[in-house]
């Protein structure tokens, strides 16, 4: 078996009937860490009990402080289509005096569609033959969901995708199969973790992992989710993921400024070498 999210390793060698003795291999990353800036935010949750208007316009705060810092395309993520479209509104609608574009995943969408949606992030130069050189791109920002089309499997390489906003952690709507897994590892302590926690934190790993893609990237991964500071949730993060830097809506547009600015520094660095 073979994944870049098999984590944790022993829920996933339960699930899928691995014996205890069979061996396993975590292999190193060749990216390196300096090149993906991690945040998490403490400020903001997507707790049902919390989903108030605050919050909303909150998470909305800290998206565009994020784009602000830098042009280029961002997928913020979200765990429902009702979540993501709450606060595309509130981006939307506050947004005259900021020059991005945003867009919206469709719920039913056609395989013309999603093509269209993706065609989206490609360079002006991969599209056309003679792209306006003097005009410069705004920022595209689209919001999608998490465990669903444009989270898992696509290939957004180099400029394409420099920002992965991820909006709560994942956790699986509550279903007559998710009830039977977790009355199974209920016996063993285990049954939320395996029916609801671990599913969740994959669906933020495949949707935090769309940013890096090759060894040349340099991105952000921005987790708006306090949760992901609790010592249970941090045992989950890949080996990659030890350093973070922690945020609020009044601090993450400089953090992330920061990071930018030491990206640009470096490759001035390499240019000169």
């Amino acid at each position: 078996l073979f994944s870049a999210t098999f984590l944790p390793i022993q829920y996933y060698k339960t699930l899928l009937g691995g014996n205890p003795d069979d061996y396993e291999v975590y292999a190193k990353s060749i990216f390196d860490p300096e090149r993906r800036g991690l945040f998490i935010a403490k400020d903001v949750t997507s707790k049902y009990t919390q989903r108030t208007d605050e919050m909303y316009f909150r998470i909305a705060s800290h998206i565009r402080e994020v784009v602000e810092q830098k042009n280029g395309n961002y997928i913020v993520f979200f765990p429902s289509h009702a979540f993501a479209r709450r606060v595309y509104s509130v981006c939307t609608e506050a947004s005259d005096d900021f020059d991005a574009e945003w867009i919206l995943q469709g719920e039913y969408m056609n395989e013309e569609e999603r093509e269209s949606f993706l065609l989206r992030f490609k360079e002006p130069c991969e599209l056309l033959p003679f792209p306006p050189a003097e005009q410069e791109k705004k920022s595209l920002v689209a919001f999608c969901v998490m465990g669903g089309i444009f989270s898992e499997g696509i290939d957004l390489k180099g400029d394409a995708l420099i920002g992965a906003i991820v909006v709560g952690n994942g956790l699986p709507q509550v279903c007559t199969e998710r009830t039977i897994l977790k009355d199974f590892f209920d016996e063993e302590g285990k049954g939320f973790d395996y029916a609801y926690k671990f599913p969740g934190m994959n669906k933020v790993l495949q949707a935090a992992g769309r940013v890096i893609r090759t060894v040349d990237d340099v991105g952000i991964v921005v987790l708006l989710e306090a949760r992901f500071l609790e010592l249970s949730y941090q045992r989950l993060f890949p080996r990659e993921w030890q350093s973070y830097f922690t945020v609020s809506e009044a601090t993450v547009g400089e953090a992330v400024a920061e990071f930018w600015e030491k990206q640009g520094k470096t490759q001035k660095e390499e240019t000169f070498m």
